[in-house]
Protein backbone atom coordinates (compact mmCIF):
# COMPACT_ATOMS: atom_id res chain seq x y z
CA UNK A 1 0.00 0.00 0.00
CA UNK A 2 1.07 3.57 -1.14
CA UNK A 3 0.03 5.14 1.82
CA UNK A 4 1.73 2.75 4.39
CA UNK A 5 4.96 2.73 3.16
CA UNK A 6 5.18 6.56 2.89
CA UNK A 7 4.02 6.18 6.50
CA UNK A 8 6.31 4.17 7.35
CA UNK A 9 9.17 6.26 5.82
CA UNK A 10 7.90 9.17 7.64
CA UNK A 11 8.10 7.62 11.15
CA UNK A 12 10.31 5.22 10.69
CA UNK A 13 13.92 6.64 9.25
CA UNK A 14 16.57 6.85 11.77
CA UNK A 15 18.98 9.08 9.70
CA UNK A 16 19.35 11.46 7.20
CA UNK A 17 22.42 11.62 5.22
CA UNK A 18 24.84 14.51 6.09
CA UNK A 19 24.16 15.94 2.12
CA UNK A 20 20.58 15.87 2.62
CA UNK A 21 20.87 17.74 5.82
CA UNK A 22 22.92 20.56 4.42
CA UNK A 23 20.52 20.98 1.45
CA UNK A 24 17.72 21.27 3.83
CA UNK A 25 19.67 23.94 6.13
CA UNK A 26 19.88 26.05 2.64
CA UNK A 27 16.99 25.85 2.18
CA UNK A 28 15.34 26.90 5.62
CA UNK A 29 17.35 30.02 5.32
CA UNK A 30 16.61 31.02 1.80
CA UNK A 31 13.10 30.39 2.79
CA UNK A 32 13.05 32.49 6.30
CA UNK A 33 15.45 35.41 4.73
CA UNK A 34 12.80 35.79 2.35
CA UNK A 35 10.11 35.50 4.56
CA UNK A 36 11.17 38.39 6.71
CA UNK A 37 11.09 40.47 3.51
CA UNK A 38 7.54 39.36 3.10
CA UNK A 39 6.19 40.56 6.59
CA UNK A 40 5.92 43.72 5.50
CA UNK A 41 3.63 43.20 2.60
CA UNK A 42 0.11 43.75 3.07
CA UNK A 43 -1.21 40.46 2.50
CA UNK A 44 1.41 39.30 5.81
CA UNK A 45 0.18 42.07 7.66
CA UNK A 46 -3.26 41.33 6.77
CA UNK A 47 -2.91 37.77 8.16
CA UNK A 48 -1.18 39.18 11.08
CA UNK A 49 -4.02 41.36 12.41
CA UNK A 50 -5.76 37.59 11.92
CA UNK A 51 -3.89 36.19 13.85
CA UNK A 52 -3.61 39.04 16.56
CA UNK A 53 -7.68 38.81 16.68
CA UNK A 54 -7.75 35.48 17.31
CA UNK A 55 -5.32 35.83 20.32
CA UNK A 56 -4.55 32.18 20.25
CA UNK A 57 -1.91 31.16 23.26
CA UNK A 58 1.73 32.35 22.42
CA UNK A 59 3.51 29.11 21.88
CA UNK A 60 5.55 29.67 18.20
CA UNK A 61 7.02 33.39 17.12
CA UNK A 62 5.81 35.03 13.96
CA UNK A 63 8.99 36.34 12.18
CA UNK A 64 9.71 39.50 11.79
CA UNK A 65 6.94 40.57 14.42
CA UNK A 66 7.47 40.86 18.87
CA UNK A 67 4.63 38.28 18.91
CA UNK A 68 3.86 34.81 19.24
CA UNK A 69 0.70 32.58 18.93
CA UNK A 70 -0.44 29.04 18.13
CA UNK A 71 1.66 26.31 16.73
CA UNK A 72 -0.74 26.17 13.35
CA UNK A 73 -1.28 30.38 13.24
CA UNK A 74 2.42 30.27 13.54
CA UNK A 75 2.53 28.28 10.51
CA UNK A 76 0.03 30.05 8.76
CA UNK A 77 1.37 33.62 9.37
CA UNK A 78 4.88 32.54 8.44
CA UNK A 79 3.93 30.55 5.41
CA UNK A 80 2.22 33.21 4.12
CA UNK A 81 4.95 35.85 4.21
CA UNK A 82 7.45 33.13 3.23
CA UNK A 83 5.54 33.39 -0.33
CA UNK A 84 4.42 36.99 -0.72
CA UNK A 85 7.04 38.04 -2.69
CA UNK A 86 7.37 34.68 -4.53
CA UNK A 87 10.88 34.84 -4.25
CA UNK A 88 11.19 31.69 -2.57
CA UNK A 89 12.95 28.25 -3.66
CA UNK A 90 10.68 25.38 -5.71
CA UNK A 91 11.08 21.99 -6.87
CA UNK A 92 10.37 20.09 -9.85
CA UNK A 93 8.95 17.48 -8.48
CA UNK A 94 6.76 19.02 -6.24
CA UNK A 95 5.98 21.22 -9.18
CA UNK A 96 5.88 24.26 -6.36
CA UNK A 97 7.03 25.97 -3.50
CA UNK A 98 7.72 23.24 -0.79
CA UNK A 99 10.03 25.37 1.54
CA UNK A 100 7.44 27.78 2.37
CA UNK A 101 5.11 25.54 3.55
CA UNK A 102 7.54 23.06 5.22
CA UNK A 103 9.84 25.68 7.00
CA UNK A 104 6.95 27.41 8.60
CA UNK A 105 5.71 24.50 9.45
CA UNK A 106 9.11 22.68 11.19
CA UNK A 107 9.79 25.92 12.41
CA UNK A 108 6.59 26.14 14.78
CA UNK A 109 6.30 22.80 15.62
CA UNK A 110 9.91 22.87 16.17
CA UNK A 111 9.67 26.23 18.69
CA UNK A 112 6.73 24.40 20.15
CA UNK A 113 8.65 21.47 21.28
CA UNK A 114 12.19 22.09 22.07
CA UNK A 115 13.48 20.50 19.11
CA UNK A 116 17.33 20.44 18.34
CA UNK A 117 18.21 21.94 15.15
CA UNK A 118 18.91 18.28 13.57
CA UNK A 119 15.48 17.10 14.32
CA UNK A 120 13.67 20.02 12.49
CA UNK A 121 15.87 19.44 9.73
CA UNK A 122 15.48 15.65 9.37
CA UNK A 123 11.68 16.64 9.10
CA UNK A 124 12.47 18.94 7.14
CA UNK A 125 14.00 16.69 4.54
CA UNK A 126 11.85 13.78 5.00
CA UNK A 127 8.27 15.73 4.22
CA UNK A 128 9.68 17.04 1.41
CA UNK A 129 11.07 13.90 0.02
CA UNK A 130 7.03 12.61 0.41
CA UNK A 131 5.87 15.84 -1.32
CA UNK A 132 8.12 15.70 -4.06
CA UNK A 133 7.13 11.78 -4.98
CA UNK A 134 3.24 12.48 -4.83
CA UNK A 135 4.06 15.64 -7.11
CA UNK A 136 5.42 13.40 -9.79
CA UNK A 137 2.63 11.12 -8.92
CA UNK A 138 0.29 13.45 -9.67
CA UNK A 139 2.00 14.60 -13.06
CA UNK A 140 1.87 18.12 -14.90
CA UNK A 141 -1.99 17.25 -15.40
CA UNK A 142 -2.42 18.21 -11.67
CA UNK A 143 -1.30 21.69 -12.41
CA UNK A 144 -2.84 22.04 -16.02
CA UNK A 145 -6.22 21.21 -14.56
CA UNK A 146 -6.17 24.35 -12.69
CA UNK A 147 -4.63 23.09 -8.85
CA UNK A 148 -1.63 24.53 -7.50
CA UNK A 149 0.68 22.17 -6.21
CA UNK A 150 2.48 24.73 -3.41
CA UNK A 151 -1.16 24.22 -2.13
CA UNK A 152 -2.19 20.87 -2.37
CA UNK A 153 1.16 18.62 -2.22
CA UNK A 154 2.14 20.93 0.05
CA UNK A 155 -0.35 20.68 2.82
CA UNK A 156 0.75 16.87 2.78
CA UNK A 157 4.12 17.48 2.89
CA UNK A 158 3.03 19.80 5.62
CA UNK A 159 1.63 17.33 7.89
CA UNK A 160 4.26 14.57 7.49
CA UNK A 161 6.98 17.41 8.83
CA UNK A 162 4.44 17.67 11.22
CA UNK A 163 3.67 14.36 12.55
CA UNK A 164 8.08 13.77 12.68
CA UNK A 165 8.61 16.24 14.99
CA UNK A 166 5.28 14.75 16.87
CA UNK A 167 6.72 11.70 16.51
CA UNK A 168 3.94 10.62 15.85
CA UNK A 169 3.89 6.45 14.37
CA UNK A 170 2.85 4.94 11.09
CA UNK A 171 -0.60 4.60 11.77
CA UNK A 172 -1.11 8.15 13.23
CA UNK A 173 0.86 8.90 9.96
CA UNK A 174 -1.79 7.60 7.87
CA UNK A 175 -4.38 9.36 10.18
CA UNK A 176 -3.16 12.50 9.61
CA UNK A 177 -3.33 12.13 5.82
CA UNK A 178 -6.28 11.28 5.68
CA UNK A 179 -7.40 14.07 7.96
CA UNK A 180 -4.99 16.99 5.69
CA UNK A 181 -6.05 15.31 2.37
CA UNK A 182 -9.96 16.94 3.01
CA UNK A 183 -8.25 19.95 3.26
CA UNK A 184 -5.78 20.64 0.34
CA UNK A 185 -6.92 22.79 -2.08
CA UNK A 186 -6.06 25.62 -3.95
CA UNK A 187 -6.51 27.18 -7.54
CA UNK A 188 -4.27 28.40 -9.96
CA UNK A 189 -7.21 31.17 -10.86
CA UNK A 190 -5.85 33.03 -8.15
CA UNK A 191 -2.45 33.68 -8.84
CA UNK A 192 -1.24 37.35 -9.11
CA UNK A 193 -3.41 38.15 -5.54
CA UNK A 194 -2.97 38.20 -2.19
CA UNK A 195 -4.64 34.50 -2.06
CA UNK A 196 -1.89 33.08 -3.98
CA UNK A 197 0.71 33.14 -0.65
CA UNK A 198 -2.55 32.42 1.69
CA UNK A 199 -2.30 29.46 -0.37
CA UNK A 200 1.13 28.44 1.44
CA UNK A 201 -0.05 29.83 4.86
CA UNK A 202 -3.16 27.70 4.66
CA UNK A 203 -1.32 24.59 3.49
CA UNK A 204 1.35 24.84 6.18
CA UNK A 205 -2.07 25.44 9.13
CA UNK A 206 -3.65 22.77 7.21
CA UNK A 207 -0.60 20.18 7.64
CA UNK A 208 -0.09 21.36 10.95
CA UNK A 209 -3.64 21.04 12.08
CA UNK A 210 -3.85 17.37 10.81
CA UNK A 211 -0.77 16.26 12.59
CA UNK A 212 -2.33 17.95 16.03
CA UNK A 213 -5.52 16.21 15.58
CA UNK A 214 -3.93 12.59 14.64
CA UNK A 215 -2.24 12.56 17.41
CA UNK A 216 -5.30 13.00 19.90
CA UNK A 217 -6.84 9.82 18.16
CA UNK A 218 -9.02 12.00 15.57
CA UNK A 219 -9.95 9.46 12.27
CA UNK A 220 -9.17 9.67 9.14
CA UNK A 221 -9.16 6.83 5.74
CA UNK A 222 -5.76 5.16 6.60
CA UNK A 223 -5.05 4.43 3.27
CA UNK A 224 -5.72 7.98 1.72
CA UNK A 225 -3.21 7.55 -1.53
CA UNK A 226 -4.61 3.87 -2.16
CA UNK A 227 -6.94 3.13 -4.68
CA UNK A 228 -10.41 4.62 -6.58
CA UNK A 229 -11.29 7.94 -4.40
CA UNK A 230 -8.08 7.96 -3.09
CA UNK A 231 -6.00 11.29 -3.33
CA UNK A 232 -3.56 10.35 -6.18
CA UNK A 233 -6.36 8.99 -8.39
CA UNK A 234 -8.61 11.86 -7.35
CA UNK A 235 -6.13 14.94 -8.18
CA UNK A 236 -3.96 13.61 -10.17
CA UNK A 237 -4.05 13.82 -14.08
CA UNK A 238 -3.02 11.16 -16.92
CA UNK A 239 0.57 11.68 -17.14
CA UNK A 240 1.69 10.95 -13.15
CA UNK A 241 4.65 8.85 -12.98
CA UNK A 242 3.80 5.54 -10.89
CA UNK A 243 4.05 5.74 -7.76
CA UNK A 244 4.93 2.13 -7.00
CA UNK A 245 8.05 3.04 -9.05
CA UNK A 246 8.71 6.10 -6.94
CA UNK A 247 8.71 4.25 -3.66
CA UNK A 248 11.37 2.29 -4.84
CA UNK A 249 13.84 5.20 -4.94
CA UNK A 250 12.28 6.97 -1.45
CA UNK A 251 15.04 7.76 0.64
CA UNK A 252 17.93 6.86 -2.18
CA UNK A 253 18.23 9.38 -4.59
CA UNK A 254 16.79 11.93 -2.34
CA UNK A 255 15.02 14.72 -4.08
CA UNK A 256 16.85 17.63 -2.22
CA UNK A 257 19.95 16.55 -3.75
CA UNK A 258 18.58 15.08 -7.42
CA UNK A 259 17.75 17.60 -8.92
CA UNK A 260 17.80 19.62 -5.72
CA UNK A 261 15.66 23.11 -4.64
CA UNK A 262 15.59 25.89 -7.20
CA UNK A 263 17.00 28.98 -5.56
CA UNK A 264 15.20 31.98 -6.83
CA UNK A 265 17.61 35.08 -8.04
CA UNK A 266 14.47 37.35 -8.86
CA UNK A 267 11.44 37.70 -6.96
CA UNK A 268 8.71 36.82 -9.69
CA UNK A 269 7.55 33.18 -10.73
CA UNK A 270 9.78 30.88 -12.31
CA UNK A 271 8.26 30.37 -15.24
CA UNK A 272 9.89 33.78 -16.39
CA UNK A 273 13.29 32.56 -14.74
CA UNK A 274 15.03 30.66 -18.21
CA UNK A 275 13.79 33.38 -20.48
CA UNK A 276 15.26 35.56 -17.95
CA UNK A 277 18.28 34.46 -17.93
CA UNK A 278 19.07 33.86 -21.53
CA UNK A 279 17.45 37.20 -22.65
CA UNK A 280 20.15 38.62 -19.86
CA UNK A 281 23.53 36.51 -21.66
CA UNK A 282 22.03 37.89 -24.94
CA UNK A 283 21.97 41.69 -24.04
CA UNK A 284 24.98 41.31 -22.50
CA UNK A 285 26.60 39.28 -25.01
CA UNK A 286 25.92 41.93 -27.99
CA UNK A 287 25.56 44.72 -26.11
CA UNK A 288 22.13 45.38 -26.74
CA UNK A 289 20.70 48.74 -25.56
CA UNK A 290 17.00 49.15 -24.79
CA UNK A 291 16.02 51.25 -27.95
CA UNK A 292 17.16 49.13 -30.12
CA UNK A 293 15.27 46.43 -29.22
CA UNK A 294 12.39 45.98 -31.95
CA UNK A 295 10.57 42.59 -30.37
CA UNK A 296 11.42 39.78 -28.07
CA UNK A 297 10.02 36.75 -28.62
CA UNK A 298 9.85 33.25 -25.97
CA UNK A 299 9.10 30.27 -27.13
CA UNK A 300 7.00 28.16 -24.56
CA UNK A 301 6.52 24.29 -24.31
CA UNK A 302 2.80 22.98 -23.75
CA UNK A 303 2.43 23.86 -20.21
CA UNK A 304 5.75 25.92 -19.87
CA UNK A 305 3.69 29.15 -19.51
CA UNK A 306 0.57 28.01 -17.38
CA UNK A 307 1.94 29.84 -14.49
CA UNK A 308 1.81 33.57 -16.17
CA UNK A 309 -1.49 33.94 -16.18
CA UNK A 310 -1.09 38.10 -16.87
CA UNK A 311 -0.33 39.15 -20.17
CA UNK A 312 -1.50 42.91 -19.58
CA UNK A 313 -0.45 43.17 -15.92
CA UNK A 314 -1.82 46.39 -13.92
CA UNK A 315 -0.36 45.37 -10.42
CA UNK A 316 2.81 44.40 -9.19
CA UNK A 317 1.59 40.96 -8.07
CA UNK A 318 0.01 40.54 -11.62
CA UNK A 319 3.42 41.66 -12.83
CA UNK A 320 5.23 38.81 -11.16
CA UNK A 321 3.03 36.49 -13.58
CA UNK A 322 3.82 37.98 -16.29
CA UNK A 323 6.73 37.39 -18.89
CA UNK A 324 5.79 40.67 -20.84
CA UNK A 325 6.29 43.02 -18.11
CA UNK A 326 9.26 40.97 -16.23
CA UNK A 327 11.14 41.06 -19.70
CA UNK A 328 10.06 44.48 -20.01
CA UNK A 329 11.21 45.57 -16.74
CA UNK A 330 14.52 44.02 -17.22
CA UNK A 331 15.34 45.74 -20.76
CA UNK A 332 14.41 49.03 -19.44
CA UNK A 333 16.19 49.05 -15.78
CA UNK A 334 18.97 46.08 -16.31
CA UNK A 335 17.67 44.47 -13.23
CA UNK A 336 14.95 42.82 -11.48
CA UNK A 337 14.34 43.07 -7.74
CA UNK A 338 12.11 43.52 -5.30
CA UNK A 339 11.12 47.43 -6.29
CA UNK A 340 10.41 45.98 -9.55
CA UNK A 341 6.99 44.67 -8.57
CA UNK A 342 5.10 47.20 -7.36
CA UNK A 343 1.98 48.71 -9.13
CA UNK A 344 4.15 51.91 -9.57
CA UNK A 345 6.81 50.46 -11.65
CA UNK A 346 3.95 48.06 -13.36
CA UNK A 347 2.39 51.01 -14.59
CA UNK A 348 5.30 52.97 -15.82
CA UNK A 349 4.63 54.17 -19.71
CA UNK A 350 8.04 53.61 -21.33
CA UNK A 351 7.49 50.01 -19.52
CA UNK A 352 4.22 49.81 -20.76
CA UNK A 353 5.54 50.63 -23.98
CA UNK A 354 8.24 47.96 -24.37
CA UNK A 355 5.43 45.25 -22.95
CA UNK A 356 4.36 45.22 -26.65
CA UNK A 357 7.49 44.69 -28.00
CA UNK A 358 7.47 41.28 -25.87
CA UNK A 359 5.74 38.26 -27.92
CA UNK A 360 5.25 35.03 -26.59
CA UNK A 361 4.70 31.59 -28.77
CA UNK A 362 3.89 27.90 -28.12
CA UNK A 363 6.60 25.69 -28.93
CA UNK A 364 5.22 22.77 -30.01
CA UNK A 365 5.42 18.90 -28.57
CA UNK A 366 3.30 16.21 -27.73
CA UNK A 367 4.29 16.33 -24.01
CA UNK A 368 3.10 18.74 -21.01
CA UNK A 369 6.06 20.72 -19.44
CA UNK A 370 5.62 22.62 -16.02
CA UNK A 371 7.56 26.17 -15.97
CA UNK A 372 11.13 24.63 -14.80
CA UNK A 373 10.81 21.91 -16.63
CA UNK A 374 12.27 21.85 -20.94
CA UNK A 375 13.39 24.98 -22.50
CA UNK A 376 12.64 28.17 -23.56
CA UNK A 377 14.04 29.81 -27.44
CA UNK A 378 14.54 33.45 -27.59
CA UNK A 379 15.21 35.81 -30.21
CA UNK A 380 16.04 39.09 -29.75
CA UNK A 381 15.31 41.49 -32.90
CA UNK A 382 16.77 44.42 -32.65
CA UNK A 383 18.15 47.16 -35.24
CA UNK A 384 21.37 45.60 -35.77
CA UNK A 385 20.47 42.56 -36.37
CA UNK A 386 18.25 39.44 -34.43
CA UNK A 387 20.08 37.22 -31.47
CA UNK A 388 18.57 33.80 -30.70
CA UNK A 389 19.26 31.33 -28.22
CA UNK A 390 18.14 28.02 -26.71
CA UNK A 391 17.60 27.99 -22.66
CA UNK A 392 17.49 24.74 -21.62
CA UNK A 393 18.77 25.05 -17.72
CA UNK A 394 17.29 26.78 -14.89
CA UNK A 395 18.79 30.05 -13.05
CA UNK A 396 19.15 28.65 -9.40
CA UNK A 397 19.48 24.69 -10.25
CA UNK A 398 21.97 22.39 -9.90
CA UNK A 399 22.88 23.11 -13.98
CA UNK A 400 22.78 27.24 -13.25
CA UNK A 401 23.45 27.10 -9.79
CA UNK A 402 23.73 30.07 -7.25
CA UNK A 403 27.07 30.33 -5.24
CA UNK A 404 27.66 30.81 -1.15
CA UNK A 405 27.99 34.44 -2.31
CA UNK A 406 24.64 34.91 -3.77
CA UNK A 407 22.82 33.20 -0.99
CA UNK A 408 23.85 35.47 1.68
CA UNK A 409 24.02 38.59 -0.03
CA UNK A 410 19.92 37.70 -0.80
CA UNK A 411 19.21 36.65 2.79
CA UNK A 412 20.65 40.34 3.57
CA UNK A 413 19.43 41.80 1.42
CA UNK A 414 15.33 40.35 2.43
CA UNK A 415 15.99 39.80 5.77
CA UNK A 416 17.33 43.39 6.85
CA UNK A 417 14.67 45.01 5.35
CA UNK A 418 12.86 43.34 9.08
CA UNK A 419 15.57 42.97 11.06
CA UNK A 420 17.82 45.83 10.21
CA UNK A 421 21.62 45.02 9.10
CA UNK A 422 22.54 44.05 12.48
CA UNK A 423 19.62 41.91 13.34
CA UNK A 424 19.95 39.98 10.22
CA UNK A 425 23.63 39.22 10.56
CA UNK A 426 22.64 37.88 14.23
CA UNK A 427 20.35 35.90 12.43
CA UNK A 428 22.73 34.64 9.60
CA UNK A 429 25.24 33.78 12.54
CA UNK A 430 22.45 31.59 14.02
CA UNK A 431 21.65 29.70 10.15
CA UNK A 432 25.29 28.58 9.72
CA UNK A 433 24.90 26.78 12.74
CA UNK A 434 21.36 25.59 12.59
CA UNK A 435 22.35 22.10 12.78
CA UNK A 436 24.07 21.97 15.90
CA UNK A 437 21.75 23.93 17.69
CA UNK A 438 20.28 21.89 20.83
CA UNK A 439 16.57 23.73 20.93
CA UNK A 440 15.35 26.14 17.63
CA UNK A 441 13.54 28.39 19.94
CA UNK A 442 16.92 30.63 20.18
CA UNK A 443 16.55 30.63 16.01
CA UNK A 444 13.18 32.17 16.27
CA UNK A 445 13.49 34.27 18.52
CA UNK A 446 16.28 35.90 16.64
CA UNK A 447 13.86 36.56 13.63
CA UNK A 448 12.10 38.86 15.76
CA UNK A 449 13.06 43.11 15.43
CA UNK A 450 15.38 44.55 17.55
CA UNK A 451 13.43 47.93 18.38
CA UNK A 452 15.44 49.87 16.43
CA UNK A 453 14.91 48.02 13.74
CA UNK A 454 10.93 48.11 14.29
CA UNK A 455 10.76 51.18 14.59
CA UNK A 456 12.75 52.12 11.13
CA UNK A 457 10.83 49.27 9.30
CA UNK A 458 6.97 50.93 10.06
CA UNK A 459 8.19 54.18 9.03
Amino acid sequence: MITERLSDFVANTATVPEAVLAAAQNALVDTVGVALAGTLEPVAVTAAAWISEIGAAPKATLWGRDGATSIAEAAFGNGIASHALDFDDTHPGTRGHTSAILVPAVLAVGEATGAAGEEVLAAYALAHEVGAKIGRALGPGHLERGWHPTATVGTLAATAAAARLWRLDAGATRRAWGIAASGASGLMRNFGTMTKPFHAGQAARCGVAAAWMAQTGFTADESIFDGKGGFLATYGGESGESMEKLLDGLGKTWELLEPGNYVKRWPCCYSNHRAVGGLRQLVEQHGVQTHEVEEVAIGFLPGGDTALVSRDPHTGLEGKFSVEYTVAALLHDRALNLKTYTDAMVQRSAVRALMKKVRRYRIPDEKTYSGVAGYNDIALSTRRGRFEMRVDRVPGSLAWPVTDVDRVAKFMDCAALALGTQGAERLLEFSRGFRKLSDVRTFAHATVPLPTARAAAVA
